[in-house]
């Protein structure tokens, strides 16, 4: 419990104002380390100098040095020549207790849970709105078209933000947990004057900046996932990830319908307020950090410090080094557009995915005519429509899973790795769903047919989500280990911009096709991006062979 709490953004600001008693790591309370350290540096350095002047590029291990921190703390030390300059390494050993994927289980479920309770505060915030739109058009006295900007502002505010705030996250000075908590501070403190917002400009331009600062877990999310779960049981984490995205769209109109309902539009933005405040106060104190990096680098600091000894260094703090002003301006601003707009598997990946992220907002703008028309739901019982997207997800969840354990896993090698193209073969199932999620609703939503009848049709666009995210967020985890943050950010932006712009002419298609032909017109969008995935599986592996980024050992 220690531990968590020490590596929290809490913990480290107890140590920051301690000075470093409170709290205090395994080197620092035993003195022993730091002595057995200061008298084998001068031999390792020698033995380090004798070995290099025949092998240059050996790594040689200080053995006793080794052996005397690996008892106490699990970190290796080795000396190494890094562009004439010997350093001594600081690296994990397979054990190492603080290295995030050898966490126990309770803990790493824990750190999930979090993970998906501030996705779900967040995404819930995109949907939640559109229970007050009537609201917001009577107050502000404007078009339902231009209302809507106040959920299509702050999707396109998540859209952008994670490509700047998911490649920050990788810098091993900074990781995941400042990047998490300090932008959802800033979302929390937002919501106020958006409820006191006195005109709509303020309140778009308002909703705009909470999408922004609200946004780096819904890229980089998935990157924690990985920081914590060794590959081959990612997917699960990734799942459950996956489910609590879907929470924040469907469970947004339940959650703020009645409010509206009884009282007025800004409780829609009060009840978001509340749940960001709680997740905000449960991050600060129980969120560890997660970036492997950032670990490795402050556990070196410490070291380097004890010791005073400058040679001291790890790998990420080696490479971080050696990056100039402009390529950490690249890392941070340039690589995610790169990958998105030049690496073809990103790009078809990414494309199709916004198609199906655009399809789901623009759809959710047809269960106001379906049911709120047709079948003279409230707008408080109107939210519990959304609930059949949500049980689809739950429903396939666990075939997902079995099939993941009984099939792909057996397929890792003994070195942990996959060939990324398997993790596709759900895709094949959720691409087909999707149509037929579109075509079943769109005609069944007739006053002549029980509503039971599109819900139960809304169901499978849940289960074709579900299995559509999960095989392509592995696939391009796999695909490119060294830049998933980034790739994430990416895969956001895009589904993200085409979230934002469908809605606004949903009301216009439906109101001159019908709900039959509008949605049936989204059906037939989606079914001519059905052979994506194939094309992908069998060719894949061919398209990451002439690729600069992607990976080509499987």
């Amino acid at each position: 419990m220690k531990d968590l709490f020490r590596e929290t953004v809490f913990g480290r600001l107890v140590r920051l104002a301690s000075g470093g008693k409170l709290f205090a790591y395994d080197e620092e309370l035993n003195p022993s380390i730091l002595q057995q350290y200061q008298r084998i540096d001068s031999t390792s350095s020698s033995t380090h100098n004798t070995d290099c002047e025949q092998t240059p590029k050996k790594v040689v291990k200080a053995s006793g040095l080794q052996e005397s921190l690996v008892a106490d703390q699990r970190t290796s030390i080795t000396t190494s020549q890094e562009k004439g300059v010997d350093h001594l390494l600081v690296t994990w050993t397979p054990d190492d207790p603080h290295n995030p994927r050898n966490w126990s289980t309770p803990k790493k479920v824990f750190v999930t849970f979090q993970i998906c309770l501030l996705t779900t505060s967040i995404y819930i915030g995109s949907a939640i709105y559109t229970a007050g739109l009537q609201g917001v058009e009577a107050h502000f006295n404007i078009s339902p078209v231009k209302a809507l900007l106040g959920l299509t502002l702050f999707v396109i505010g998540y859209a952008l933000g994670p490509m700047v705030w998911a490649p920050m996250s990788e810098i091993p000075y900074l990781g995941r947990n400042p990047v998490y908590v300090g932008t959802l501070f800033s979302f929390v403190l937002l919501q106020l004057p958006i409820i006191y917002a006195s005109n709509s400009s303020m309140l778009f331009a308002l909703r705009f900046i909470t999408g922004l600062v609200g946004s780096p877990v819904l890229a980089t999310g998935g990157a924690t996932i990985a920081d914590i779960y060794e590959p081959k049981k990612q997917a699960y984490g990734i799942g459950v990830w996956g489910i609590s995205a879907v929470c924040g769209p469907a469970l947004g109109p339940l959650a703020a319908g009645f409010a509206v309902e009884h009282l007025d539009w800004r409780w829609t933005i009060w009840e978001l307020m509340w749940l960001s405040v709680f997740c905000f106060v449960f991050l600060f104190f129980s969120l560890p950090e997660t970036s492997s990096s950032n670990i490795l680098y402050r556990r070196t600091v410490r070291i380097r410090a004890l010791t005073n000894n400058p040679r001291v260094k790890c790998e990420p703090e080696i490479e971080a080094e050696g990056m100039s002003g402009k390529e950490i301006g690249m890392m941070v601003f340039i690589r995610p557009f790169t990958l998105t707009f030049t690496e073809p598997i990103c790009f078809l990946i990414n494309l199709y995915l916004a198609l199906i992220y655009g399809l789901l907002y623009l759809w959710f703008e047809s269960f106001l005519i379906v049911f709120l028309d047709t079948y003279r739901f409230t707008l408080g019982t109107e939210g519990l429509a959304f609930l059949g997207i949500l049980a689809g997800s739950f429903l396939v969840m666990i075939p997902f899973f079995y099939y993941n354990y009984k099939y792909v896993e057996p397929q890792f090698s003994e070195d942990g790795r996959l060939r990324p193209e398997i993790r596709l073969q759900p895709a094949f199932v959720g691409a087909f769903l999707i149509p037929i999620c579109l075509f079943w609703f769109g005609w069944s939503a007739r006053s002549s047919v029980h509503w039971i009848m599109p819900i139960i049709g809304s169901s499978f666009f849940g289960m074709g989500s579900f299995l559509l995210f999960m095989a392509v967020l592995a696939y391009l985890g796999d695909a490119y280990p060294k830049y998933i943050a980034s790739v994430f950010a990416g895969n956001d932006l895009m589904r993200s911009s085409f979230g934002a712009a469908f809605p606004l002419f949903a009301d216009a298609m439906y109101s001159k096709l019908g709900v039959g032909w509008a949605s049936s017109l989204l059906g037939f969008l989606s079914v001519a991006f059905i052979p994506i995935p194939f094309v992908l599986y069998y060719y894949g592996r061919s398209i990451r062979g002439v690729s600069k980024m992607a990976t080509h050992d499987m």
